[in-house]
């Protein structure tokens, strides 16, 4: 696999979204992972940055946008750096108002 891509599964798993690189994997192929809208069943799925995940969690829906690949599972502090979190109410896929 090319250096600015990853498998989809492997950074799930980097990112602290599974416990496990194969979870990750059942998270993948149980249809919970969408790839920039679209829906993909392929744990071997190639992501780079930039990227938008829609991750379907049990109790809540994740829209992220990979910021790096990562080179290990590191702590989660370290974790948080791999992505941008799009579902918080922070306004970053709405424009603000035109007052003029």
């Amino acid at each position: 696999m090319r250096e600015d891509r990853q498998r989809l599964d492997k950074w799930l798993w980097f990112a602290r979204f599974a416990k496990t690189r194969t979870l990750a994997a059942k998270m993948v192929t149980g249809g919970h992972v969408r790839l920039n809208g679209q829906r993909t069943d392929n744990a071997a799925k190639a992501v780079a940055v930039g990227d938008v995940l829609t991750i379907a969690l049990p109790r809540s829906t994740l829209v992220v946008r990979i910021e790096d690949l990562g080179q290990r599972r590191g702590p989660a502090p370290e974790a948080r750096l791999l992505y941008l979190d799009l579902s918080r109410d922070n306004g970053a896929l709405v424009s603000a108002p035109d007052n003029g």
